[in-house]
């Protein structure tokens, strides 16, 4: 007789975490923000928080242990919490978290006739599923890692996104003030080059000298003649990549600029499943796959990272705005892999809302340094929750 404790019960939660500056920086030109607290940048036509916004997922076992997950909310969270609380949610109570995987994909299966492969149901399976393996580690006491394929690495290297300052000479002093403290690698975003994208590249190989990588992120803004010109233009300064040229769901616009320039291409912070990684992987498109915990959770974290394997290429995760908690679910993954060289660091989300969290998570010297202990390693503390914005009564 099977007396596995049971999931018993599954709540959410809309974090708004105020920030002193918006993502990505400063407001632009012309850039305002709106009556929900959303801000459009102009460099690339997409919306933004002015808050850190986040879903959380709390899973409770018939024993009373917890488990805890997050997801993708940083625009209409609603959205998310209906979609958990309403169709997800009682599909999962007395489900047995050991079945994370199966669990996956039986929720997956379960809209995939209204043609739901994408958007906001498949973030909110990535919430439930982190949260399901959470529940499973704490319940075998074992860490996620151990449970996805085994450990690698307990430290993983680091590259710095975002340079925030409002001219070139800022900017480069603060990757100098990053240097200082062992990091080598960094990225900055073309939504907020306003003094011209290959300026900026210019500057920071100028200011930082040949010991450092340096990666753009194009934000989607080209065609794809437009980014292999661009791209040309960028190479003598050596990038380590370029990121996202040409918009999303031009695949062919991809293939076409990853086979014609000499910079490696990374894609893939938008797709949300293996479905969607498969034909750019068949084609070539890229050679640096970036997987977002917070769209698509550990199962199917692992699917697309262990495909990108078997196409010879590399995994560099990307990571977005929340409190920590997929980030630590993107650190477990991303230690079980034999072909991530580094994961994103977001420090102007990371670092500020760690206080949020109680973990040993951390990102120091250069890398981020695991959680430990049974699950994801991290928790929630009472500091958040002065930041949990009421859902609509419906």
């Amino acid at each position: 007789m099977n007396t596995a404790p049971k999931i018993a019960s599954v709540e959410t939660f809309i974090v708004s975490i105020p920030r002193d500056v918006p993502y990505l920086g400063g407001l632009g030109k012309d850039e305002q923000v709106n009556s929900r607290g959303y801000l459009i940048r102009k460099g690339n036509g997409t919306i933004y928080p002015t808050t850190d916004m986040s879903v959380l997922i709390k899973l409770t076992a018939d024993d009373g242990t917890v488990g805890w997950g997050e997801t993708y909310g940083i625009v209409a969270p609603e959205a998310v919490t209906a979609i958990i609380d309403d169709v997800l949610g009682p599909a999962v109570i007395g489900r047995d978290p050991r079945d994370a995987v199966v669990i996956q994909e039986d929720l997956y299966d379960m809209m995939r006739v209204r043609g739901f492969f994408g958007g906001f149901y498949v973030d909110s399976i990535a919430g439930v599923d982190i949260a399901i393996w959470d529940l499973f580690g704490k319940l075998v006491g074992q860490p996620v890692v151990k449970l996805i394929g085994g450990q690698r690495r307990s430290t993983i290297p680091a590259y710095v996104s975002g340079l925030p300052g409002r001219s070139l000479d800022e900017r480069v002093a603060l990757a100098r003030t990053f240097v200082t403290k062992g990091f080598n690698a960094f990225k900055y975003h073309s939504a907020v080059s306003f003094d011209g994208i290959v300026d900026e590249m210019r500057a920071l190989r100028e200011g930082l000298g040949d010991g450092v990588e340096l990666m753009v992120d194009l934000h989607w803004k080209f065609t794809a003649q437009e980014a292999i010109q661009l791209v040309d233009r960028l190479t003598p300064y050596r990038p380590y990549f370029v990121e996202a040229p040409v918009q999303p769901e031009d695949i062919e616009g991809q293939t076409h600029v990853g086979a014609n320039i000499r910079v490696p291409l990374a894609l893939g912070e938008e797709w949300r499943t293996v479905f969607e990684y498969r034909p750019r992987l068949e084609r070539r498109s890229m050679s640096i796959v970036q997987p977002e915990m917070g769209h698509i959770g550990i199962s199917q974290f692992m699917q697309i990272a262990r495909m990108a394997n078997a196409f010879h290429m590399k995994v560099i995760p990307h990571a977005s705005i929340g409190v920590g908690i997929f980030q630590a679910a993107s650190l477990h993954a991303t230690a079980a892999l034999p072909n991530a060289p580094m994961h994103e660091y977001q420090h102007s989300v990371f670092d500020h809302n760690l206080q949020y969290v109680e973990t040993t998570m951390r990102c120091a010297d250069g890398a981020f340094h695991l959680p430990e202990g049974p699950g994801l390693g991290i928790e929630p503390n009472e500091k958040l929750w002065q930041h949990i914005r009421k859902k609509p009564v419906v």
